[in-house]
């Protein structure tokens, strides 16, 4: 298995005063068929065991469906807080991935339940979002507050996925999610 992602990034920028840092990342921006969809996540300062609780918690790609599960349960559980938002089909398709892709994770920032004081996002920098950030190349394997928001996006996309599948059959969305 890969490298299990920490939280020296976070702990880095509490360090420096900062309380509240969401990790930021999106899943659906590869597929054919769907909404890209992004979460925010924000672990607490205070838990010295929040690296061995959050132990399984990796990139999204590189887990299997039934993993991914599992540790969206315990994000849920353990996070202070976790947003999700959403770009749909016709969204991206009138302004574009990217532009659709920090329209979804600007939603997930706002529908977070407290606000964040800095942002840790996989590769993408929100330039309209006024709030300090650091945007990283494959952050998803390397911080453990992104991959959490990685896994919550998938999940949250998947999710939904299989319920249109289940309202528009036969196009398999349950098996293939709209990827080719």
């Amino acid at each position: 298995m890969s490298r299990q992602p920490d939280l020296s990034r976070e702990q880095g920028l509490w360090a420096r005063g900062y309380a509240r840092i969401a990790g930021l990342d999106e899943a659906g921006r590869g597929a054919w068929a769907g909404p890209v969809v992004a979460a925010a996540v924000i672990l607490p300062r205070d838990h010295s065991e929040m690296t061995t609780i959050l132990s399984p918690v990796r990139d999204s790609k590189l887990l299997s469906p039934r993993q991914r599960e599992a540790c969206y349960e315990l994000i849920v559980r353990h996070a202070l807080a976790y947003g999700v938002g959403w770009a749909m089909a016709d969204e991206i398709d009138r302004i574009g991935i990217v532009p659709a892709t920090r329209l979804a994770m600007s939603q997930a920032i706002q529908s977070l339940a407290m606000s964040p004081d800095h942002l840790l996002i996989d590769a993408l920098p929100l330039p309209d979002i006024a709030i300090p950030q650091w945007a990283m190349p494959k952050g998803d394997r390397d911080c453990l507050s992104i991959a959490a928001a990685s896994i919550i996006a998938k999940v949250s996309r998947d999710r939904w996925m299989i319920a249109l599948d289940a309202q528009t059959p036969g196009y398999g969305l349950a098996q293939h999610k709209g990827y080719g």
